[in-house]
């Protein structure tokens, strides 16, 4: 699930929205169809599965990715309740007010990291373009398609919701009890970072896919590098998913043409979510797959690549 840059060229740069500094990757090239692709929680914009990529640009796309705020090498947003002696109690009672249905105070929303995502395309000139997220990234896309729908040329859905996530449309207590490891150890060692990312693959990847090997690890220990030592923006955007309101009417009023992918046994993400956003946007199609989890290895791209070239080409 990463991306080799050094088999591709590409252009980059920062952009800013307000005092928050974006990171973004364009591959060009300038004269195909821009798509837009938005990361997921925690990600950074290597974290893009190669395979994809590659598929964008010999279809003539232009996929353009960026490190949301607290991640990569976007800006740090710094916060007193998130330092090492506050940040287990923050996550505590953020967790606690999520269990009982209770407002979430959070440094940042979804809809910020919206407005992030489209200063990179003010920043590269482009009117209008293809959104695509995932997981966290698909909330911030859902705003983006309806809060800007005159720069939204098609809305690609991928293992997301349109619900505040809940006890009853969350992850199972295996990925929520690794997600809270990393919360409370941001600053752990390579070695534990790898170990643990490993574990929490093998629970909402494909089934069957070795991750013991070195490429594995080094490309984890690259992210690890790429984002510094200090973890603690997972912890803030997660508490940025539990604080934002749901986007159900938002979503509803999305008007441009919609893929929505999902796994059937989405552990991070239950697919019922899926069902409910394909209801709420009336210009949309649905695909669940049986062999798909939560992430899109080669396997499950597979499955879906020719739908989502017919959706991306649906409009001139």
């Amino acid at each position: 699930m990463f991306t080799n840059s050094s088999l591709f060229s590409y252009n980059e740069g920062k952009t800013s929205n307000n005092d928050v500094e974006i990171y973004y990757r364009d591959y060009g090239p300038i004269d195909a169809e821009p798509i837009l692709l938005v990361q997921g929680l925690g990600g950074q914009l290597i974290n893009w599965p190669q395979h994809l990529i590659e598929f964008l640009l010999e279809n003539n796309f232009r996929p353009i990715v960026f490190d949301n705020r607290d991640t990569g090498l976007s800006s740090r947003i710094e916060s007193d309740s998130f330092d090492d002696e506050k940040r287990s109690n923050t996550i505590i009672k953020s967790y606690v007010k999520y269990y009982l249905r209770l407002p979430i105070k959070s440094e940042y929303l979804i809809d910020d990291m919206a407005d992030d995502a489209i200063s990179v395309l003010d920043e590269l000139k482009i009117s209008k373009a293809h959104i695509l997220g995932i997981s966290m990234g698909g909330m911030i896309a859902q705003i983006i398609a309806a809060n800007y729908p005159l720069r939204t040329k098609t809305f690609t859905l991928i293992a997301s919701t349109a619900s505040t996530p809940s006890p009853l449309n969350g992850p199972t207590r295996n990925v929520r009890k690794l997600l809270m490891e990393r919360t409370k150890n941001p600053n752990s060692t390579i070695d534990e970072k790898v170990n643990r990312t490993k574990r929490l693959f093998r629970e909402i990847g494909y089934q069957g896919i070795n991750l013991d090997t070195e490429e594995f690890y080094e490309n984890i220990s690259a992210a690890i590098d790429r984002g510094g030592k200090d973890d603690t923006g997972f912890s803030r955007q997660l508490t940025a998913i539990l604080g934002s309101k749901n986007r159900l009417d938002k979503v509803a009023s999305i008007k441009a043409p919609t893929l929505i992918i999902h796994g059937e046994g989405d552990p991070l993400i239950k697919v019922k979510n899926a069902y409910k956003s394909n209801k709420l946007i009336k210009n949309s199609k649905l695909i669940v797959l049986p062999e798909m989890r939560h992430l899109i290895e080669p396997p499950v791209f597979e499955k879906f690549k020719k739908n989502l070239l017919i959706h991306l080409t649906s409009v001139k």
